[in-house]
């Protein structure tokens, strides 16, 4: 197989470590004798956990696929810059600005601050993102899903009352304890792909969604006009990987998120929500793990050719052994 330009839509944590995994297999498989890989791959990440705060641009899924691709991310908590001090933010929270139980570290805060001052320059997101990245040797091209600020928003009842949570305020404070009623994109429908999205999608060999939340992370994706529709279009296989595993989401609270919207909290359930492209869904392939073998078959005859193969991404190795079975399972078609 030549070397194939892959996209791949992402969220945060669970997306980074797969986008390292399918970089460590592309320099594995397709070497361009440097170190890199003559593969190209550009990822697509969600930006529906933007947020202001304290005055600064803050965008938790780019940051976290930024830091993990450039290796200096804090891989005991799982989140931010490793070496990390906080001492900002507590002055910060000793003036009663911001959220005192979002913590930013100093180096993260480093990040913001240069991301809004070049946004207050005029400059977009992408070309923002791109201007970050640059600092690092990352072997991918990262994109925003959208220039546009389309923040997640998560109505729920607290203490009797109806309120509209900033999503990351709702995931870090309540820890999702309060049932979500709805997640809204306010500005969602003026919103259109980055530059670069839909080029990605229509001209690639192969798309990957990754193993990240199926609701606010790759259905924020989704939820911007074009990108589905690019989806559909493209001559490309599209194979996802199950962020659900026996049942349980493999990170974080994605089962709060998929109650919401009354879909199961299992990976056949995730399957069928982003449904067959041959009718009108998304996925031509879909990787679970073993525990959910049982699935494959029912999956087969609903149109998404399935495989069950160890998914838990405990190193660059496993990841990368994910990657390849879904590019396999993308050659299979």
């Amino acid at each position: 197989m030549p070397a194939p330009r892959i996209a791949v839509l992402a969220g945060g944590v669970g997306g980074a470590r797969f986008v390292r995994g399918v970089r460590h297999h592309a320099r594995a498989a397709w070497p361009d004798g440097a170190g890199g890989s003559t593969a190209s791959i550009t990822v697509i990440a969600n930006t529906g956990d933007d947020l202001w705060l304290a005055g600064l641009r803050v965008t938790p899924d780019l940051d976290s696929l930024l830091y993990a691709l450039a290796g200096v991310n804090d891989t005991v908590r799982g989140w931010g810059r490793a070496g990390e001090s906080e001492r900002v933010s507590g002055e910060l929270t000793a003036y009663g600005v911001g959220w005192p139980w979002f913590t930013l570290g100093d180096l993260d805060l480093g990040t913001h601050i240069a991301r809004t001052a070049l946004l207050h320059e005029g400059r977009p997101l992408s070309e923002v993102v791109a201007r970050l990245s640059a600092r690092w040797p990352l072997g991918i091209r990262l994109l925003p899903a959208t220039d546009a600020e389309v923040e997640t928003h998560v109505l729920v009842h607290e203490d009797g009352v109806a309120r509209e949570l900033h999503f990351e305020e709702w995931w870090v404070r309540t820890r999702a304890s309060l049932p979500a009623e709805a997640f809204l994109q306010p500005g969602a429908e003026r919103a259109r792909p980055a530059p670069g999205v839909e080029a990605a999608i229509a001209e690639a060999d192969v798309v990957l969604i990754a193993p990240s939340n199926p609701v606010v992370s790759i259905g924020t994706i989704l939820g911007i006009p074009g990108i589905r529709e690019a989806l559909a279009a493209t001559a490309a296989p599209v194979v996802g990987v199950s962020p659900i595993i026996g049942g349980s989401a493999v990170r974080g609270m994605a089962d709060a998120c998929l109650h919401a919207i009354g879909v199961e909290t299992s990976a056949a359930a995730v399957a069928r929500h982003y449904g067959a492209r041959s009718v009108g869904g998304l996925l031509d392939g879909w990787l679970v793990d073993r525990r959910d073998a049982a699935d494959v078959e029912a999956l087969g005859a609903a149109g998404i050719p399935a495989r069950a193969v160890p998914l838990w991404m405990h190193d660059d190795e496993r990841s990368a052994a994910i990657a390849a079975e879904a590019l396999d399972l993308a050659a299979a078609r």
